[in-house]
This record gives structure tokens, C-alpha cells and sequence, in this order.
């Protein structure tokens, strides 16, 4: 099992900020294209992948980034500075 946490936007659209899910997917990318296919909620906020950012265990990852033994994937928007 893999704690997921889901922020701002991405939080609205699938309806929860976190949840456990057991998975196969051997990266990011694969964990997203699970989850977009769960209902219209997840492929909704994962439809735009330019607009997603990820951790793995509170690492920044790119999407290709491997999720074997992790504990926990975040998913947010790009992060702005001011």
C-alpha cells in the first residue's frame, strides 16, 4: 500500500486529500495512468500532466521517476514564487 496525498486543485478533482492505494505501477507516469482510469474524477485532474507536479517520500520527482518501495506519492500544481 501507497499513501497518496493530493493538493489544491488536484484535491477538488478527485474528491479527498489522501488515501491509501495499493498499485502495480513501476513509476509516476504508470501511477497516474491507473489512477486516471478509476472514474472521471481522477481522469479529470490528471488530464493537463504539464499542470502536475509529484514527490515520492517528499523528493520533487519528474513524472518517469521510479515509485518501487515508496511510501508515499504527492501530486500539486507547479509551485509559484513570489
Amino acid at each position: 500500500m501507497i499513501e497518496l496525498r493530493y493538493f489544491a486543485w488536484l484535491r477538488e478533482r478527485v474528491g479527498t486529500g489522501h488515501e491509501r492505494y495499493e498499485t502495480e505501477a513501476s513509476t509516476v507516469a504508470d501511477l497516474i495512468a491507473e489512477l486516471s482510469a478509476r472514474d472521471e474524477g481522477y481522469a479529470y485532474a490528471f488530464s493537463d500532466l504539464g499542470s502536475i507536479r509529484a514527490a515520492v517520500d517528499q523528493d520533487l520527482v519528474e513524472l518517469d521517476a521510479p515509485i518501487s518501495g515508496a511510501k508515499e506519492v504527492a501530486f500539486f500544481p507547479p509551485m509559484t514564487g513570489g
